[in-house]
């Protein structure tokens, strides 16, 4: 006798299980079927656990350069067992805290491996057990997986992904990053503020590609000033164990292969969806090179079916699955959600420097026709960036000239991450520059450079 609810989620990362607990907030019987740890990859591998990271690189990084605040630090070090400690126990907390949400909410919660064995219908197998689950509508939050190199697959000895990086046994001492994305530059960052030598191998022209281009180029400066070496345009044609390393075979610019043995290598190179083996294909679920297809709300193409998260398609961001949850489940319920923007999800990476950005870049701007006004101001002109030491930066804003529209926001530098959600709210509630222009900014604050760069933008900056 199978076990029955409204709406059945597969997958517990951050867009299954805020999509539980919205629904069960709806009135909703919920089930959520997960077959490792609540809170998914992002939760427990991902999002969290790399910043717990990047906080620690960050703090010894201060402590490496103490004498430029006034302060005395010698004989600085670190435990790496210790720093990976602290990351899990993060992870490991926030593990805790989704299991409480859930049971707070009273949502089910169905550990094992679930399969979609018919419309409303879904078998979980439990070692020799499997349990019968029928809901209405499934919700598939299956999530994604890192993709390996076709001739080299990740050992977790001296070929990482991602997860194999963030519980490393040992300090690589020459660290091979392969891809330049948010993923790859933000573990360069940290195994490069550690103390490792480090190389990062990106086969588009330039690094972090998603980005505004005059940010990926203070990138580039910012990165390789800090010591780390950058092969934009540069094939990977061959990567290998070699004795306690690895040896790559790095194709350049100049279409010369060249050899070159790595203690380590890490492959970021994108990821794959979690799409085969959970019953899809038997029912016609449409995909595109395996990522679902959905429509604003959520929907597949079979009735009863939704999809969110990474498993439906770029860009792959936590908060992205997230809402995306809480979309299709009001819908579920029968309310009138507003479908998707994708343009108003922010992108951040937590390298250090630190970037984000939201909407379009001002190519993508002008490739889409648009007559721009473009702002952009320096950290060094803003006084609370000069007193935390943190001067390196700068912030883009880009209207369009006939409506006033702020078509996009791209920052970098020190805690942009934090900075670029006001761009977010703005764009969400349709505000032009003459409301950015008329808002009081907190003084000293770093938030200031987005008021200045809105104000440069119509050529009335104050302090640049």
């Amino acid at each position: 006798m199978a076990d029955t609810y409204d709406l059945v989620i597969l997958g517990s990362g951050p867009g299954g299980y805020v999509a539980a607990i919205r629904a069960s907030q709806l009135g909703l019987k919920v089930a959520i079927v997960e077959r490792e740890r609540l809170g998914g990859i992002c939760l427990n591998w991902g999002c969290i656990p790399t910043k717990a990271l990047l906080r620690t690189s960050e703090i010894y990084h201060y402590m490496q350069n103490a004498e430029s605040y006034g302060l005395k630090a010698d004989n600085v070090g670190f435990d790496l067992a210790k720093v990976v400690d602290r990351s899990r126990k993060v992870a490991g907390q926030l593990n805790a805290g989704v299991k409480g949400l859930m049971k707070k909410n009273k949502v089910t919660v169905v550990e094992g491996v679930g399969t979609v064995t018919a419309k409303g219908k879904l078998s979980v197998k439990q070692g020799d057990k499997t349990v019968e689950l029928e809901a209405e509508n499934i919700i598939v939050a299956t999530g994604a997986r890192a993709r390996d190199l076709p001739f080299a697959k990740a050992d977790g000895k001296t070929i990482w992904t991602y997860r194999h990086a963030m519980v490393p046994t040992e300090m690589p001492t020459k660290l091979l990053v392969i891809g330049s994305g948010a993923i790859g530059v933000e573990f360069a960052s940290f195994y490069n503020d550690m103390g490792a030598d480090v190389t990062i191998v990106e086969m588009l022209p330039r690094i972090l590609p998603v980005e505004d281009e005059e940010v990926s180029a203070f990138m580039d400066k910012a990165l390789t000033k800090q010591g780390i070496k950058l092969l934009t345009g540069t094939g990977l044609e061959g990567l290998a164990p070699s004795g306690s390393g690895v040896t790559a075979k790095i194709k350049h610019k100049d279409g010369k292969v060249v050899e070159e043995t790595f203690s380590h290598a890490i492959v970021a190179i994108g990821i794959v969806p979690n799409t085969e083996n959970i019953g899809l294909e038997a029912l016609g679920v449409e995909t595109d090179r395996g990522h679902i297809k959905t429509d604003g709300y959520g929907r597949t193409n079979v009735d009863g079916i939704w999809a969110i998260g990474d498993v439906t398609g770029a860009p792959w961001l936590a908060h992205k699955a997230s809402h995306e949850g809480i979309i299709a489940v009001e819908k579920i319920a029968g309310g009138s959600p507003h479908q998707m923007d994708k343009a108003n999800i922010p992108g951040c990476t937590y390298s250090r420097p630190q970037v984000a950005s939201v909407g379009m870049t001002e190519a993508k701007a002008k490739e889409a026709g648009y007559e721009l006004k473009v702002g952009k101001f320096p950290f060094i002109g803003n006084g609370k960036a000069i007193a935390l030491g943190e001067a390196e930066g700068f912030v883009k804003t880009v209207f369009d000239a006939k409506t006033g529209e702020l078509l996009g926001a791209h920052m970098v530098g020190a805690e942009v991450t934090e900075l670029i959600q006001g761009y977010v709210v703005a764009r969400q509630l349709e505000t032009t520059e003459a409301e950015l222009m008329e808002t009081v900014f907190a003084h000293p604050t770093l938030s200031e450079m987005m008021h200045e760069s809105v104000l440069g933008a119509y050529g009335r900056s104050i302090h640049y």
